[in-house]
């Protein structure tokens, strides 16, 4: 086993959920601002792509335009459609982004057990049992 992957896609896993939970949270935010259109990624997919290395823009000169960093770029999120259009034009449906925040909150802390089980059962390992 190699050091590298013991804990395999789980430390992307808690990234992508980790920067789900700030778009989330960004959507409720805004929930009252006219126009505001909600946003958010397929965290499957990009999970996903997470085991391929990404192609993503790089600019080679100050003047060209920003390239797309962190760990879901801009350009990788969608718009959501919401269920029924606001007057305004928002498409925040508060219920719908609270319940996707929670769903998402308790999958950020069941991928932390997780790590910490397996952290706990490398230092058993290297400790041996005495």
């Amino acid at each position: 086993m190699k050091l590298d992957n013991v804990f395999g896609i789980h430390e992307q896993a808690l990234q992508l959920r980790s920067r789900r939970s700030e778009v989330l949270a960004s959507n409720l935010a805004n929930a009252d601002t006219p126009g505001y259109k909600a946003r958010d990624f397929d965290f499957a997919a990009m999970l996903r792509k997470e085991a391929r290395p990404p192609v993503r823009l790089v600019s080679t000169h100050a003047r060209h335009i920003q390239a797309d960093s962190g760990v879901v770029a801009v350009s990788q999120m969608g718009y959501r459609v919401p269920q029924q259009n606001s007057l305004d034009g928002n498409t925040v449906e508060v219920e719908r982004e609270q319940a996707e925040f929670s769903a998402n909150a308790m999958r950020y802390q069941a991928t932390l057990r997780f790590l910490d089980s397996r952290v706990k059962g490398l230092k058993l390992a290297i400790k041996g049992n005495g």
